[in-house]
C-alpha cells in the first residue's frame, strides 16, 4: 500500500525540445580559418617525444560559470512552459500512442524525438521489464539509507555467511548485482548486450573482478612495487608527488568510483592482459564493431615505472621552462632546434649535446618532444640512457631519472609489450580501447604512453582513447596540447572527458606532501573546465568540417551523469552544425545509473554507451560496494530516477502492462 500511495502522488513534467538552427560564419572567415588550419597540419620529421598528460558523480545540477561569449543553458528554457505538474502519465500515454501510430518506415531504424529535460519515463525505461523497474526502485531506496550504505560490505559478507553461497548469490542477482552488473562471464552477458543494442545503446565492457584485500596488504604491495630495488633516491630536482608515501599507499582511500589494481607480480599482469583481450573478443562478438573495452595501465605493470616516467616528464617541462621561459608541455613553447642550439652555443662543439639534439622530435612548426618517445614505445631503448639532458652551463649530461636496474628495464618493456598486444588485438577486432585516467602521480606517464599508442594505431580511425579528468586545473591545457600533437603528427585523436574519480584523495595527498593542489577549487570550476574543454574539441571538429577535412580525426566521449553537461553538449552540437551521424561525439554512463539520460539519447539517434561491468557474483562485491557508496553521494539524481521509476510503474499498472516485454527496433548510430 505504501508503494501504491507513493505511485498515486507521483508528479513530473515532460517537455519535447527542438534545437535552434545552427549558424555559420561568413565565407571569408571560414576560408581564412581553413588556410590557417592546413598551414599547421604538417607531419613530423623525426621520431622522438616528451611528456603529456572515471567519472565521479559527487555533484549534480550545480551552477556553473561559462566563459565570456557563452550563453548559459538553463533547463527551464528547454521545457515547454505550458506543461502542468501531474501531466506525466497522460503526456507519456500520448507520446506512446503517437509512436505507435507513426512507426518508422519499413527497413529503417526507429528514431524518437529527444526530451532534453530528461523527464520522459517511457523513453528511459522501455528497455526494462516491470520486475526490473521494481528492483531498481528498491536498490535506490537502499542507496538512500546512509547507514546501510556505510556498512554495505560488512552487511554483504554477513548475509553470505548466514544464507550460504547459493542463497546469497540468488539474493544478489535479485538486487544489487542484477541491477549494476550484466552477468558472470562473456557468454552470459550476450543477451544483455543484445537488448541494449536493440534500444540504441552500445557497451563499454569491463571485467569488474576486484581483489578484496586489507588496507595493510594494499599498503605493503604498493610500497614494495613503487620503489626501485636500487632504492628510492630523491636526487636534486626530484618532485615529492612522484614518490610513494605510505600514508597514501592504499590507493582506494576516499575513492568510490574507480577500480584499483595493486601490483603483485609479472604473472598477474600477464593474466590481466589476457582478461582485457577476452573483453575485446566479447565486445567484438556482440556489438558488430561498435563496442569499447576499458583498461588501466596499473593493471599491466609495476607502478614504480609509471612514477619514475611521470617524474621524468614533469622534470623535462621544468627544464624547458627554466631555459626558455613560459610553462607547459614542450611543444607549447614553439621552439625550434636552432633555438636550442643558441641556448647551448656557449658549450662549443659538444658531442653529447649534438647527439641529444639529433634525437629531438620536431617538425617545421618547432619541437614536439625532447626525447625519442616513439623509440621508447616501439623499440628496446633503455630508459636510464634515454632521459638525459645537457646542463646549459657545463654541457655535462644530466639524468632526469635515477638509474634503473636491468630487471626493471625489462619490466617496463613487458608493460609496453602487454599494452601493444591489447591494442593490436583491438585493431584486429575493430573494437575501441579506452585507457582510464588514474592518480595525478601516474597520469603524465599514462597519457604519454597512450598518445604514443594513438600515433602508432590511430592512423585510419580512432582505436585508442585517452581519458581526461576535468576536476584537474591543467585539463584544458593538456587536451589542447594533445590535440595539437595529433594534428602535427597526423593521427586520429580520441578522448573521454570525465569529471574525475580521485578528488578527495588528491587534495589530501597534496596537502600532506607539500605540493600544489592539482584539483579545481569548486564543483562549478570543474563544470566550467569540462564545458570549456568540450567546446574547444567541438570548435576544432567544426573547423575540420568547414575545411572538408575528415572531422572524425577527433572523437570525444562525454562521459557524464550530469544532465546539464549532456544538455550543454547537445546544444553545442546543434549550434555549430555537428549531427549524431557525424559520429564524432558520443555519450556514456554506468550500467544501472542515469538510464533516463542514456536510453533517450540512444533512441533519438545519438551515439550512447553504457559502461558494462561483468564477473562472478562473489568476485564483484568490491565493485558493488563502490556503486552503493557512489549513489549515496548523488541523492538528487537518485531522487529523480526514483520519481521516474514510480511514474513508469504506475503507467504500466494503469495500462495493464504489468507483464510488459521489452522489444526494441533501434539501431545504434
Amino acid at each position: 500500500m505504501a508503494l501504491l500511495r507513493s505511485l498515486s502522488i507521483q508528479r513530473t513534467a515532460i517537455g519535447l525540445v527542438y534545437g535552434r538552427n545552427s549558424s555559420k560564419s561568413s565565407n571569408s572567415v571560414a576560408v581564412a580559418a581553413c588556410r590557417s588550419f592546413h598551414q599547421r597540419g604538417s607531419k613530423t620529421t623525426s621520431t622522438a617525444g616528451e611528456g603529456a598528460t572515471s567519472e565521479s558523480t559527487r555533484g549534480v545540477n550545480g551552477a556553473r560559470f561559462l566563459h565570456s561569449g557563452e550563453r548559459p543553458l538553463q533547463a527551464s528554457a528547454l521545457v515547454q512552459p505550458d506543461l502542468v505538474a501531474g501531466d506525466t502519465v497522460k503526456r507519456s500515454m500520448k507520446q506512446e500512442s503517437s509512436q505507435e501510430k507513426n512507426p518508422s518506415p519499413a527497413g529503417s531504424p526507429q528514431r524518437d524525438p529527444l526530451d532534453v529535460s530528461f523527464n520522459d519515463p517511457i523513453a528511459a525505461f522501455k528497455s526494462k521489464t516491470t520486475g526490473e523497474l521494481i528492483r531498481a526502485y528498491l536498490v535506490y531506496m537502499i542507496c538512500s539509507s546512509e547507514k546501510l550504505v556505510e556498512h554495505n560490505m560488512t552487511l554483504m559478507k554477513l548475509a553470505r555467511n548466514l544464507l550460504g553461497q547459493k542463497l546469497f548469490v540468488l539474493l544478489m542477482k535479485s538486487s544489487f548485482y542484477g541491477h549494476f552488473v550484466a552477468g558472470e562471464n562473456r557468454h552470459t552477458i550476450v543477451p544483455a548486450l543484445e537488448r541494449l543494442r536493440s534500444f540504441g545503446v552500445k557497451p563499454i565492457l569491463d571485467y569488474s573482478v576486484e581483489e578484496d584485500i586489507t588496507q595493510e596488504e594494499a599498503e605493503k604491495r604498493e610500497v614494495e612495487s613503487s620503489v626501485s630495488s636500487a632504492g628510492d633516491k630523491k636526487e636534486e630536482g626530484s618532485m615529492p608527488q612522484y614518490h610513494v608515501d605510505k600514508s597514501f599507499a592504499d590507493r582506494r582511500y576516499k575513492v568510490s568510483s574507480a577500480r584499483t589494481y595493486f601490483y603483485l607480480n609479472e604473472a598477474t599482469c600477464e593474466r590481466n592482459m589476457e582478461i582485457f583481450i577476452k573483453c575485446l573478443e566479447a565486445v567484438s562478438g556482440a556489438t558488430f564493431g561498435t563496442g569499447i573495452t576499458a583498461i588501466k595501465l596499473t593493471a599491466l605493470g609495476r607502478p614504480q615505472l609509471l612514477l619514475q616516467l611521470s617524474e621524468v616528464i614533469m622534470r623535462t617541462r621544468k627544464y624547458m621552462e627554466d631555459m626558455v621561459g613560459g610553462q607547459g608541455n614542450v611543444l607549447t613553447h614553439h621552439k625550434t632546434i636552432k633555438d636550442l642550439e643558441k641556448y647551448y652555443a656557449t658549450l662549443g662543439d659538444n658531442k653529447d649535446v649534438k647527439e641529444f639534439l639529433n634525437n629531438v622530435t620536431s617538425d617545421k612548426e618547432g619541437i614536439l618532444h625532447l626525447f625519442p618517445w616513439s623509440g621508447i614505445v616501439d623499440e628496446d631503448s633503455q630508459l636510464s640512457d634515454t632521459f638525459r639532458v645537457p646542463d646549459p652551463q657545463t654541457g655535462q649530461m644530466r639524468r632526469l631519472i635515477s638509474q634503473i636496474p636491468p630487471k626493471e628495464e625489462e619490466m617496463f618493456r613487458n608493460m609496453i609489450r602487454r599494452l601493444n598486444t591489447i591494442v593490436k588485438a583491438a585493431a584486429d577486432l575493430d573494437v575501441r580501447i579506452m585507457v582510464d585516467a588514474e592518480q595525478t602521480y601516474f597520469q603524465p606517464a599514462i597519457s604519454r604512453i597512450t598518445l604514443e599508442m594513438m600515433r602508432k594505431y590511430n592512423k585510419d580511425k580512432a582505436i585508442v582513447f585517452n581519458t581526461y579528468q576535468c576536476y584537474l586545473r591543467e585539463t584544458f591545457r593538456e587536451v589542447n596540447t594533445d590535440l595539437e600533437q595529433a594534428k602535427r603528427q597526423n593521427f586520429y585523436f580520441g578522448a573521454k572527458l570525465v569529471r574525475g574519480a580521485y578528488m578527495d584523495q588528491e587534495r589530501d595527498r597534496a596537502k600532506s606532501l607539500g605540493y600544489p593542489d592539482p584539483v579545481n577549487p569548486t564543483f562549478e570550476a570543474t563544470t566550467e573546465m569540462y564545458h570549456k574543454t568540450l567546446s574547444e574539441c567541438l570548435r576544432r571538429i567544426k573547423l575540420m568540417k568547414d575545411c572538408d577535412d575528415d572531422a572524425r580525426k577527433i572523437g570525444i566521449m562525454v562521459a557524464s551523469h550530469n544532465e546539464d553537461t549532456v544538455r550543454f553538449a547537445i546544444q553545442q552540437m546543434k549550434e555549430i552544425g555537428i549531427s549524431p551521424e557525424d559520429k564524432v561525439i558520443c555519450f556514456g554512463q554506468l550500467l544501472g545509473m542515469c538510464d533516463y539520460i542514456t536510453f533517450p539519447l540512444g533512441q533519438a539517434g545519438y551515439s550512447a554507451y553504457k559502461y558494462i561491468p561483468y564477473g562472478p557474483v562473489e568476485e564483484v562485491l568490491p565493485y558493488l560496494s563502490r556503486r552503493a557508496q557512489e549513489n549515496k553521494g548523488v541523492l538528487k539524481k537518485i531522487k529523480k530516477e526514483k520519481r521516474l521509476l514510480l511514474s513508469e510503474i504506475r503507467r504500466r499498472l494503469m495500462r495493464g502492462q504489468l507483464f510488459y516485454k521489452p522489444k526494441g527496433n533501434y539501431v545504434p548510430i
